[in-house]
């Protein structure tokens, strides 16, 4: 009895008649049933998985800039920082150890956020992939839906009442065979691919409550960090006068140069400030090459163990000895390489760095500030001259908070990137529209590559997704 009730349950076709996958019309039609578990329908073509994961990178993105607009801070916390700020010793070394101390978590709270980003378009896509397919397989799940309710409706006589229901039996019988193990397989593929999309579901929503924890923790660096500025600021601050001045000169000299090398030359030459602390840069590195071995081994353990003299006016050690050591200045994908095409037919001279807006910039190692202000198509830039011949050139920031003349340690906060991409010479072709840092680095003028200097994790290219 329930072999052939099972045959005539199945033996339907069914026919979608409106855009649920759950509105049904039966039809008692069994071989075209059976057709449809035989020979599937052709596919569409597969979507492209790179433009998949762009776009829905793109779209996270999107909605992560709206909800970290919803997140602020309470009074309380605010007020809590301010203390925190008050109670620390007022000089020089301990604010910017603070401020080094807090770009360090700021950059590392901007990494997890990244991370958490590109996790969360993976698993948008993977969920979208299973929507897909149960979507193109709603016909299915109308069958398998259709087939039980037409067995509960309208059960098949029994078999042995006339020889008609009994031919009909073992045909039912006969067709059930070639059906339902088709069914049954395509039915556990449903299921299964229901438990994955629930799952996904869960990582999700998990993956952003984490990330709006990261989120508020980064915001309220982000406010700690403006404090130190400030009072850092305070303790730092010159003549006004003489700096505004410098500020007028340094722009003008900025106007005249047609090159970073005549920048770099003016600059040393002719901005008092910039002119001393390079003299006095100068002198340390000629008073460190007098060390003995073992003294400059000393040196270079302590500042290899991340505490070195906070006094220092040149860099601790030689920057040809800083090669896999050194930190991207920015949380992000790097979309350019040095001697990468630059959408003008020519070789790049630097990197590209892709990150968030409003991302802090540190500085990648110790360094005198011969440059900082706008110039050119590069934007606002920042130019570090690290010793042994070499400068470092950060460009395309919206906001920086240091000024030339100042020599900053590694890790220290330089600028901010923006809202957006600056336009640039230094960022055509660049598929973006996100803020992007270009790092160039420079040997006794000329261009050289900068790979070597970063440590493993920040040497590798990201494809050009966004």
């Amino acid at each position: 009895m329930i072999l052939p009730a099972l045959a005539a349950g199945f033996g339907v076709a069914v026919t979608l008649v409106s855009t649920s996958p759950f509105s049904v019309q039966a039809q008692d039609a069994a071989p075209e049933a059976a057709q449809s578990f035989n020979a599937p329908a052709a596919e569409p073509p597969p979507p492209d998985p790179a433009a998949e994961l762009a776009a829905k990178r793109d779209q996270t993105r999107a909605e992560l800039e709206t909800l970290s607009k919803t997140i602020s801070l309470s009074s309380d916390k605010v007020s809590e920082l301010q203390q925190s700020i008050s109670n620390l010793e007022k000089n020089t070394q301990s604010i910017r150890q603070a401020l080094i101390d807090s770009a360090a978590r700021r950059k590392g709270l901007e990494t997890q956020i990244l991370e958490s980003e590109k996790k969360l378009a993976d698993l948008g896509v993977k969920e979208d992939g299973i929507r897909r397919s149960l979507h193109e397989r709603r016909g299915l799940l109308a069958e398998v839906l259709a087939a039980l309710q037409r067995m509960g409706r309208n059960p098949p006589p029994a078999l042995l009442v006339t020889p008609d229901d009994a031919l009909a039996s073992v045909r039912s019988a006969i067709l059930l065979g070639a059906v339902v193990p088709g069914m049954r397989k395509k039915t556990d593929k449903l299921v299964a691919d229901l438990a994955s999309l629930a799952a996904l579901q869960t990582a999700s929503a998990a993956e952003k409550t984490a990330l709006t924890a990261t989120m508020a923790d980064g915001i309220e660096e982000e406010r700690r960090m403006d404090l130190l500025l400030a009072e850092n600021d305070k303790l730092s601050r010159s003549n006004a006068a003489e700096l505004e001045a410098e500020r007028k000169r340094s722009e003008e000299l900025a106007g005249k140069a047609t090159s970073l090398e005549g920048l770099v030359a003016s600059m040393e030459s002719e901005i008092a400030s910039v002119r001393e602390a390079a003299a006095a840069a100068r002198q340390a590195e000629e008073n460190r090459k007098l060390l003995t071995d073992e003294q400059r081994a000393q040196a270079k353990a302590l500042a290899e163990s991340g505490v070195p003299d906070k006094n220092r006016i040149a860099p601790a050690y030689p920057f040809a000895e800083l090669r896999a050591k050194l930190e991207l200045p920015v949380a992000g994908d790097i979309l350019r390489q040095f001697g990468d095409a630059d959408g003008t037919g020519h070789e790049a001279m630097g990197m590209t760095v892709a990150a968030n807006p409003e991302t802090v910039v540190t500085a990648p190692a110790d360094g005198l500030v011969v440059f900082a202000g706008a110039f050119r198509s590069y934007g606002q830039m920042i130019i570090l001259d690290v010793g042994d011949g070499y400068h470092l050139v950060l460009s395309g920031m919206d906001t920086i908070n240091t000024r030339q003349g100042k020599f900053v340690f590694s890790g220290e906060p330089l600028a901010v990137m923006g809202a957006k991409r600056v336009a640039s010479a230094t960022a055509l072709a660049l598929e973006t529209d996100r803020p992007t840092l270009y790092i160039e680095f420079r040997k006794d003028g000329k261009p050289v590559d900068s790979r070597p200097w970063w440590t493993a994790k920040d040497t590798g290219k990201a494809r050009n997704d966004s």
